[in-house]
């Protein structure tokens, strides 16, 4: 099964799932979900895709009952920022530190890099067909919560105009239903510094056949250590092939003791 998550304290995600019954055959089923209605769909993979509601924000969900035999799990989410630049953003949850935001410290989610890898190409095919003025972007792993399931968020972003707006909202449900209706397995990476918006990352996946699974930003490589690598490497769905390093987006003093990580855990690497 393929749950997908939309928190009703959450204007950008009821604006999706709005979109995902309207115009996605999303249908009411009779059971309910923690006393909400839950809507379901048959997917061409052959899976059974639910689409459930919350009555907390997503991510303080590390103890949501989740049904068995879970495949994937899908957040629709709102992003927020201090710049409010228009996004369409997809990324894994999990803490590399300390849990601020929901999760527990230094525990990833299992990332699911090939779903999300088909998200992000929807939500870049949606922002060119409707010429919408949004950058399509990964975001490193961030924010709870930390679970042993595949888990992603597809996200809105990033301030109030673009969480009510229709068609953004739409090529973030676009996005979503590309991840939950794939059976594609692609070569997988993981990636280390840049941005929290890596757009070499995203260039990448985009004009290229690799997924991304965690990235970790520069600003969380201090972080690492032998033990958090490794865990980026066995908690994604797919076999990690190697590290791509952005190499320019990580300090001069960080890089030598990660090379050391890195040929530790015997993970190849490119720097880019």
């Amino acid at each position: 099964m393929i749950l997908l998550v939309s928190s009703k304290r959450d204007e950008a995600s009821l604006n999706i799932a709005k979109r995902l019954i309207e115009n996605y055959d999303f249908k009411a089923e009779s059971k309910r979900f923690m006393s909400n209605p839950v809507y379901s769909r048959d997917l061409p993979n052959g899976e059974r895709a639910e689409l459930i509601f919350i009555d907390r924000e997503t991510v303080d969900t590390q103890d949501l009952p989740l049904p068995k035999h879970l495949k994937l799990l899908i957040f629709i989410s709102k992003h927020k920022s201090a710049s409010g630049r228009p996004t369409l953003s997809v990324h894994t949850a999990g803490n590399l530190g300390e849990a601020s935001l929901g999760g527990l410290p230094r525990r990833v989610s299992v990332s699911p890099a090939s779903a999300m890898k088909e998200a992000l190409m929807a939500m870049k095919t949606a922002q060119e067909e409707m010429g919408l003025e949004y950058e399509v972007s990964y975001e490193c792993t961030h924010h709870g919560p930390s679970l042993d399931v595949p888990t992603m968020f597809v996200e809105l972003g990033s301030s109030p105009p673009q969480w009510r707006d229709p068609d953004a909202a739409e090529a973030v449900a676009r996005g979503a239903l590309a991840a939950a209706s794939t059976s594609i397995v692609y070569p997988t990476v993981l990636g280390i510094g840049g941005p929290h918006y890596n757009g070499r990352f995203t260039r990448r996946a985009l004009n290229s056949d690799i997924a991304f699974g965690h990235i970790v930003s520069k600003h969380a490589v201090e972080l690492l250590d032998e033990e958090m690598l490794r865990q980026c490497v066995e908690r994604t769905v797919e076999h990690v092939e190697m590290a791509i390093l952005d190499w320019k987006g990580i300090k001069g003093s960080h890089r030598s003791a990660l090379l050391e990580y890195l040929r530790n855990i015997n993970l190849e690497f490119e720097r880019i």
